[in-house]
């Protein structure tokens, strides 16, 4: 599969206006959405700077009455009044720069897009409000907004069927009633019981407990109780962890000697 790539263009930047000294200002984020509403048409705001011979230009920012007007029921008002902290920038080269897109942008080969420096940053200014009551007022709902928490407890008046938890998946009530009939198994004859297990370890001899509970098919307690009377339990290798009948209720059928069978004959004979 091929792929087509546009051929590659180089864009014009316009630098007339390299000459031009701007500032770069910080505003707070409620001015920010204010401006962010006001209509391109009106005024935001008025600047004024008050020069001292040896001091540092004062710089005042005031807020149009039409950008304070621009606020939805029940919200906020924000100061009016606001100071511009100045600092120079020093050992850092920043500009301004904005780009005019091409008119024919659906074209299969597009207009150059032209980019023009508008200025040079020479002063950093950080916007701040003056303590007034109308700031103390902005700043408490803004803290008591924040304080709440993301998630709140609201009282029911009705089941609401959407949002009802299950109480229990289907397989964990399955598994929960078979594990409850197999832990009520009933309790046979306890003479029935030794019947089974005699008959097994004349079997084998050793056997551990989940084989000896299958054989039973007896609750495990009630089968360790049995088998503790009857049985050993050998903690060492090679029979770890299985149980044999105690040496008084063996009764395994043992061969007769060769030997013994010989001399029995011989004895008949003679």
């Amino acid at each position: 599969m091929s792929v087509n790539h546009l051929p590659h263009i180089d864009r014009e930047l316009d630098l007339s206006n390299t000459g031009r000294g701007v500032w770069l200002v910080k505003v707070p984020k409620y001015i920010a959405n204010k401006w962010d509403k006001a209509p391109g048409e009106i005024e935001v705001g008025k600047l004024k700077i008050s020069r001292v011979p040896g001091q540092k230009a004062q710089v005042q920012l005031s807020l149009s009455e039409a950008v304070l007007c621009l606020k939805e029921p029940g919200e906020q008002s924000i100061p009016k009044e606001h100071r511009l902290n100045v600092s120079n920038v020093t050992r850092q080269s920043l500009g301004v720069f904005s780009h005019a897109a091409p008119s024919n942008a659906d074209s299969v080969v597009p207009e150059s897009e032209k980019l023009y420096m508008e200025g040079r940053i020479v002063q950093k200014l950080e916007c701040r409000p003056y303590a007034d009551p109308t700031y103390y007022k902005l700043k408490s709902e803004s803290i008591r907004k924040a304080s709440m928490p993301q998630r709140q407890v609201q009282q029911l008046e009705r089941i609401v069927q959407t949002f009802k938890p299950v109480s229990d998946h289907k397989h964990n009530i399955e598994y929960q009633e078979r594990k409850k009939a197999e832990g009520k198994k009933a309790r046979d004859d306890k003479e029935a019981v030794l019947n089974v297990l005699f008959a097994a370890f004349e079997k084998h001899q050793y056997y551990n407990i989940k084989d000896l509970q299958k054989i039973t098919k007896q609750p495990i307690v009630y089968l360790k109780e049995i088998l503790k009377e009857v049985c050993n339990y050998n903690l060492k290798n090679p029979h770890k962890n299985m149980w044999e009948l105690k040496p008084e209720y063996r009764h395994y059928k043992q061969e007769v000697p060769v030997e013994t069978k010989e001399s029995k004959h011989s004895s008949d004979s003679d």
